[in-house]
């Protein structure tokens, strides 16, 4: 079989195994839009008022995108290693032609499909209950390439939890205490200038701080910052954390 065949092979039997667990695919899709409904639609944001959602409601488009970008490929990847880990399913696929970069690769396709999804619901979503308007140009399409690159990204890094985890548990443990801080540290809910001045450059160390600048410059008009380079940054990250997180999928368990 063919590199290609089988990572389509890979491909198709970890989109059945996600379709299998309901519960899986009910929480991908109503973790972020109850994210929505509740700051979006009950809190709301006051332009006038200053403190927190003191932005219009364009600006927290990117968030929204991020809370789905983090929280679901890294808790997701991270498990499965975790769980071939303890099923001793590495053994069985050292014994076959799938290399860790195929399988990571096909783990990270599955996981585009299914954010982009996501996504596309969550930016319908914020349209009708927020009543967001986000510019329609063609730079607008750079949202696509932000989300995937995003969600390959935090694949590798949940793919490096589930190596150093002892246990699924463990794993979400852990992918819980790293993304809470970066969703609300990375310019998405909450703006640079509600943080202290001494904090404010960590910002740049955050991955998430330039996916969510990328798609706030093309989905906010008001944004200050341009989307290209923010890319750039964002596909160098995610071919990083992808090799490191194929180097820490185990050959064995």
């Amino acid at each position: 079989m063919s590199r290609l065949g089988r990572i389509r092979a890979e491909f198709a039997a970890s989109w059945h195994a996600f379709l299998r667990r309901r519960t899986a695919v009910f929480f991908t899709f109503f973790f972020p839009a109850i994210i929505v409904v509740i700051f979006g639609a009950l809190v709301q944001t006051q332009p006038t008022g200053g403190g927190l959602f003191a932005e219009p409601r364009g600006y927290y488009v990117a968030g929204y995108l991020a809370v789905v970008v983090l929280f679901t490929p890294l808790s997701r990847v991270g498990s499965t290693v975790a769980r071939y880990r303890e099923g001793r399913r590495f053994e069985k696929l050292a014994t076959t032609p799938l290399t860790r970069v195929e399988w990571l690769l096909a783990q990270a396709l599955v996981n585009v499909v299914v954010i982009g999804v996501a996504a596309l619901l969550l930016l319908a979503l914020s349209i009708a209950v927020t009543g967001t308007s986000i510019p329609v140009t063609p730079e607008t399409l750079l949202v696509v390439p932000f989300v995937a690159l995003g969600v390959v990204l935090f694949c590798g890094l949940g793919a490096v939890l589930g190596r150093i985890a002892d246990s699924q548990d463990g794993v979400i443990a852990a992918s819980n205490a790293i993304a809470l801080p970066l969703l609300f540290l990375s310019e998405t809910f909450v703006t640079p200038d509600l943080l202290p001045a001494w904090f404010r450059p960590a910002l740049e160390f955050s991955p998430l701080t330039y996916v969510a600048r990328g798609i706030r410059a093309v989905t906010y008009a008001d944004a200050t910052t341009v989307a290209v380079p923010n890319l750039v940054v964002v596909a160098v990250l995610a071919a990083a954390f992808f090799v490191a997180g194929a180097y820490a999928v185990p050959r064995t368990d």
